[in-house]
């Protein structure tokens, strides 16, 4: 009986001290995980991507009739190029989420309107451009004085906080400032619809609003211009060096053209922004979403997937046609629309339900191979592309040189080398040559517009 109860203890003792080791490891695991991901420009040419935390506003970054949009978006995708990598555009919450994320690695750069100062472990880019900011109310003033005791509602984390205060101190003013959440066109949103009083704004983003909102009125100045800047980590020097030199090539043309694109031609900024397809506006991605929200149930996928595989195929043209004779919104071929009971291409309906019948024979084909239903998407995207039989051949040759099979990223290697005549002459290779960068490229770009869409448009 005792010998039982001693060999009870022991292996209680060792439940707890297994669990207790598992624990420590985890967590020593998941610090270091995190640490990888803090890196300078080497680093980050490694991974092959650049994050990037953004602001989801009418100037930054936003989704327009299905298509990617901004200043700092088509600013962003110059600097990827540079640097030979994609570009991860991460919506912060605020200006706060976005520094926290940059601290703990979680993204690269910060590319919003920042106004150097003292943090110790950020560095501040070249100055990307100037920014003045100015009162906005429903009437204008002539004076600090006529503000009285009222409250100036401004957004959490941003320089406006510190520019009230300064001016409330140097001239003895009564009123309050509340910080919100709030994006600033949120706030001047809410000051049209007289939840509020008054807020603060970049004077272009408030000339802009003004311009479709009658009762908005550009008061007094907050501040007058100031440069504003991007930060990385301090430790990101190299990174800092390459953004500098680029930031300063690009001053002389690529800068002032999208500074005109976006700020300077108000009225289209206006149909954009409001437009029930914009992610601002309204919160669709197409006049098909509906049938694509239809579609994609009978798929399992989120619909918003199957939109950017939509947008990517044709751009929600229903007429498109590809050179090689690919039709309708899905871009089927001649022989995939007959094979799949597709009489009408141009019809959104059908084309539609073709496209997804592809894709669910796709699924069935690459389901054994790769369990994983979020990896296997991958393998099903590309084979949309470029052909299962291609992907098979890029599979074959993993399986082959003993690489993991069910991992998109170590098939899209091989893929990539299919226009290698060793590899594309490979004896288990049945498909022959292919441009498999494109199909990988391919797959990149419908999952990273996929990403936009989630971050943009409510499911």
């Amino acid at each position: 009986m005792e010998k039982k109860k001693v060999i009870l203890l022991v292996v209680v003792v060792g439940i707890f001290l297994g669990i207790g080791a598992i624990g420590y490891l985890n967590n020593w695991f998941n610090k270091s995980s995190a640490s990888e991901f803090i890196l300078d420009k080497e680093g980050v040419q490694a991974r092959g991507t650049l994050r990037v935390a953004v602001d989801n506003n009418s100037s930054s970054y936003y989704i327009y009739r299905g298509r990617r949009m901004g200043f700092e978006y088509e600013l962003l995708l110059d600097l990827g190029k540079r640097l030979g990598v994609q570009v991860e555009f991460i919506v912060a919450a605020d200006i706060d989420d976005a520094f926290a994320q940059l601290e703990d690695g979680r993204v690269d750069l910060i590319a919003m309107n920042l106004q150097q100062n003292t943090g110790t472990n950020v560095s501040y880019t070249e100055a990307i451009g100037s920014m003045s900011t100015v009162l906005v109310g429903r009437e204008k003033l002539l004076s600090w004085d006529s503000l009285g005791k009222d409250t100036v509602v401004v957004r959490k984390g941003a320089v406006y906080t510190s520019q009230l205060a300064r001016l409330k101190d140097s001239l003895d003013l009564d009123f309050s400032i509340l910080e919100v959440p709030d994006h600033e066109e949120t706030l001047l949103d809410r000051l049209v619809e007289k939840e509020i009083n008054w807020t603060v704004a970049e004077k272009t983003v408030a000339q802009t609003n003004a311009t479709y909102y009658d009762d908005l009125r550009l008061g007094l100045d907050v501040s007058k211009e100031g440069t504003v800047t991007w930060a990385l980590r301090n430790t990101s020097t190299d990174l800092l060096q390459v953004v500098n030199t680029w930031l300063l090539e690009k001053k002389k043309r690529l800068i002032p053209d999208l500074y005109t694109k976006y700020f300077l031609n108000s009225k289209n900024q206006h149909f954009r922004t409001t437009s029930t397809y914009s992610s601002l506006g309204g919160n669709r991605i197409s006049v098909y979403d509906e049938l694509i929200q239809e579609n994609a149930k009978t798929l399992g996928w989120d619909w918003r997937l199957l939109a950017a595989v939509v947008y990517k195929e044709s751009a929600f043209d229903t007429t498109a046609l590809s050179y090689a004779g690919a039709q309708g919104l899905l871009q089927l071929m001649p022989v995939t629309l007959e094979r799949f009971g597709v009489t009408n291409p141009s019809d959104p309906a059908e084309s539609l339900r073709g496209g997804v019948k592809y894709l669910q024979y796709l699924d069935k084909f690459w389901l054994e191979r790769v369990p994983e239903t979020n990896e296997r998407i991958k393998f099903i995207l590309a084979s949309y592309n470029i052909g299962q039989g291609h992907v098979e051949d890029a599979w074959k040759l993993t399986l082959k040189y003993r690489k993991n099979t069910q991992s998109w990223q170590e098939v899209s290697n091989f893929l990539n080398l299919k226009s290698d005549p060793k590899y594309y002459r490979d004896p288990v290779v049945k498909s022959g040559y292919a441009k498999g960068h494109i199909a990988v490229n391919y797959v990149r770009d419908v999952l990273g517009l996929f990403q936009s869409y989630k971050a943009l448009v409510d499911p």
